[in-house]
């Protein structure tokens, strides 16, 4: 038993005195490991350089001719000069947000319209009742007559619905952004796409102070005709509010596209307009009957000419020969008459002068001759010949003689 028990013991102590050896299953674990590391730490840089140019890369951004853009640093317009804040059409590169944001805006050339319709009435209600509803209805109130017609004291108005068409371009990109509130686009949205709807509000609240303006310094009539000078005043009045808020936004046009008057007084704006342009044809007529007179009289220089006291007869002379029109025409056949006659009166004189030594010895005789003379150049221009011989017995005879033109006679003589 004791000698079992001491090979036993002898047995497993040589076991425990005996070397292990692990250093070669180690040396392939850490060798496998690190190749792992290394590999993956090798990808890793790879992945992050990739990251890196592909977000620097995400900062390039491309201006189309209809847009300028700015770029934010922080909140803040990059740039020192205009050129280098606002951005003109091509490639440009920007830090990656958030570091920096790209803003786009309409460029200069882009033209934005708004309609303005809360002057206009409602067209829905084709039954209006008497009186008119400001709630449903929007109005615009004009003077009676114009201003040059307007008397001390006068204060005549009238009530009319128009309709405006707001054309407008934002002129500065960086005062517009900075003063004038724009809402959030939504996602896939740009700043562009919601201007139009977020600045209407504005555009139509200045607008229409100007409107209420303008349209009360014109007559009904003028507002009626949409007189062009209407237009040109709105548009002024606005520019000059929209450059006082400093929101960079310039007035293309403000074009008034409708006005007519309530439907309440229809039958009554019909009498007065067709009233109106009776009068107003009456009045041309008038005038170029009146220069159509002037004009037949010499002109306007001639009459004020003649009827001057100032004016010498020379320089009077001097008119009437530079006359124009029917007076001219008058003068030349005056003096045409004036020459015939004195060559006339100069032909009878030569023509009595060389028959005064007949005349003298034959006195009868050339007398008889002189009528005879007359007698036949008298009946050589008529046209019916009447010839009533007197006799000794035909004392109170009445004769008849019918005066009606004998139609044939007339005929045969124009022939």
């Amino acid at each position: 038993m004791s000698n079992e028990h001491n090979n036993n013991h002898h047995h497993i102590a040589g076991e425990t005195n005996e070397p292990l050896d692990f250093g070669s299953e180690f040396d392939a674990g850490t060798k496998s490991l690190a190749d792992a590391l290394r590999i993956s730490f090798a990808v890793l840089k790879i992945i992050m350089v990739v990251l890196v140019i592909l977000f620097f890369s995400s900062g390039v951004f491309t201006v189309a001719p209809d847009e300028r853009a700015m770029v934010l640093r922080f909140g803040k317009i990059r740039g020192e000069t205009t050129e280098q804040r606002i951005l003109g059409p091509g490639l440009h590169w920007a830090i990656p947000y958030p570091i920096e944001e790209v803003v786009k805006l309409p460029a200069r050339n882009t033209i934005l319209r708004t309609a303005i319709d809360s002057f206009w009435y409602d067209e829905k209600n084709t039954y209006p009742s008497r009186s008119l509803d400001p709630i449903l209805e929007g109005y615009s109130i004009t003077r009676n007559d114009t201003i040059a017609d307007l008397k001390e004291g006068d204060s005549d108005y009238n009530i009319v619905h128009s309709r405006w068409l707001l054309t407008y371009r934002i002129s500065d990109c960086e005062m517009f952004y900075k003063n004038v509130s724009v809402k959030t686009p939504d996602a896939g949205q740009t700043l562009i796409d919601v201007i139009p709807k977020s600045v209407e509000p504005f555009l139509k609240a200045v607008a229409s102070e100007a409107i209420v303006i303008t349209m009360v310094n014109f007559s009904i009539d003028e507002a009626i005709k949409s007189d062009s000078r209407i237009s040109k005043e709105a548009e002024k009045l606005l520019q000059q509010k929209l450059d006082a808020m400093n929101c960079g936004i310039e007035v293309d046009s403000m074009q008034l596209t409708a006005v007519i008057w309530p439907k309440q007084l229809n039958d009554s704006f019909v009498a007065s307009i067709k009233a109106s342009n009776e009068a107003d044809r009456m009045i041309r007529e008038t005038r170029g009957y009146t220069e159509s007179r002037i004009n037949e009289a010499g002109g306007r220089a001639l009459i004020n000419a003649i009827l001057s006291p100032e004016i010498e007869d020379e320089q009077k002379e001097y008119y009437w020969n530079n006359a124009s029109g029917t007076v001219q025409q008058i003068i030349a056949e005056s003096k045409a008459y004036r020459t015939k006659v004195v060559e006339s009166a100069k032909a009878n004189a030569d023509y009595l002068q060389k028959l005064l030594p007949e005349y003298r010895k034959r006195p009868k005789l050339v007398l008889q001759r002189i009528y005879q003379d007359a007698i036949e150049e008298v009946l050589s221009n008529t046209q019916e010949t009447i010839i009533a011989q007197p006799s000794s017995g035909a004392k109170n005879r009445e004769f008849r003689v019918m005066i009606n033109r004998d139609p044939a006679a007339v005929k045969k003589k124009q022939q």
